[in-house]
């Protein structure tokens, strides 16, 4: 039986009952999709349901302000998937009248949708004959077929690119792509894959060659780098604090946060004139300050290792942009600071 076939067999079995995969709307699509890159389906799931809930249509999405989808997104991660989703909403209702991409080709125009996105949905949505590679489709390739070509380099992308498009159904698109990368995620596991029980077994060399546990290769990521955030909890006997939208471009863009300074190194309450005040209003300021956190929290992100400090500011005066403590759940954030503020009592 042909690779592809064994795969759609399979999945008519094992496949997973979830919403996406109940519809045809290349909205939903796009949205599960979106939602899906980097996460896992046990955690995008409830968020997926969020946005439908509450953007039923690409028109309500467009019509959101970026505050609200960014705190639609609240701890999903790598925010700026929030942004790009945003973003093309409103290209897709302002400059396609509201008719979203039909082809893989036109879809790439989209914010935020590289390859794998567009081939997801011109084949699902849409019965392109566009093949699916992410990362479960390069765990399942290279073991198959015993392939050592790095999948992140320049080479393994184009090569597993071309394996894949030789082996899509022509007449099944859309479920063939499914059940490959459903295959990846049930059966061809990173860690301890059941082989035993895969219907690809007899044909896979990385099982033959003892090769399961070294295949796929991957280059070495980047250097983690570590830094050190000292944030300033500022309070006035009113019950305000200053909470702070991030403008500068990075993961965290357009998110909220209390003033953010940071050190050489990891600082201890007797170390607090280490900080650099003086580019803060509370240079002219009266204020005291206790420490939130002797040890520092370890806020891990997969290019930098952040170590934190809360410091509680108490003053008399705070600017004229504070706002009152109840408002502070209405703003988008970053999961460090979401759990502070789960956790402080002010």
């Amino acid at each position: 039986m042909d690779f592809n076939l064994k795969l759609i067999n399979w999945y008519s079995v094992k496949k997973r009952e979830l919403p996406w995969r109940k519809t045809s709307n290349p909205y939903y699509i796009w949205l599960s999709e979106i939602i899906l890159q980097q996460t896992q389906v046990k955690q995008g799931l409830p968020y997926y349901d969020a946005f439908v809930t509450k953007y039923p249509t690409i028109f309500d999405l467009a019509e959101a302000s970026e505050t609200s989808v960014l705190k639609l997104w609240q701890g999903l991660g790598y925010y700026s998937r929030a942004r790009n989703l945003h973003t093309a909403a409103k290209y897709i209702v302002t400059e396609l009248e509201g008719q979203f991409p039909n082809t893989y080709k036109d879809l790439l125009k989209l914010k935020g949708v590289g390859d794998y996105t567009a081939s997801a949905i011109a084949s699902i949505a849409f019965g392109e004959v566009a093949a699916v590679v992410d990362g479960n489709v390069y765990r399942v390739l290279s073991r198959y077929f015993g392939i050592d070509t790095a999948i992140n380099s320049t080479l393994g992308i184009k090569e597993f690119k071309s394996l894949a498009a030789s082996l899509i159904s022509k007449d099944q698109p859309a479920t063939y792509n499914q059940a490959i990368m459903e295959f990846g995620a049930l059966q061809c596991k990173p860690k301890n894959p059941d082989c035993t029980t895969c219907p690809l077994a007899s044909g896979c060399v990385a099982l033959q060659k003892k090769l399961v546990d070294t295949l796929p290769v991957k280059l070495k990521k980047t250097k983690v780098t570590t830094k050190y955030f000292n944030f300033l909890v500022c309070i006035d006997p009113n019950k305000k604090v200053l909470f702070e939208k991030r403008t500068k471009k990075g993961i965290w863009q357009n998110l909220y946060q209390f003033p953010l300074i940071e050190s050489e190194k990891s600082l201890s309450i007797n170390e607090f004139d280490l900080l650099d005040i003086e580019n803060t209003f509370l240079k002219t300021t009266p204020f005291d300050y206790s420490l939130y956190n002797e040890t520092d929290i370890v806020h891990k992100l997969s290019h930098q290792h952040l170590y934190t400090k809360f410091w509680i500011i108490e003053t008399e005066h705070l600017p004229k942009e504070a706002i009152s403590i109840e408002s502070l759940t209405k703003y988008p954030a970053p999961v460090l600071i979401s759990n502070f503020l789960h956790k402080f009592t002010f």
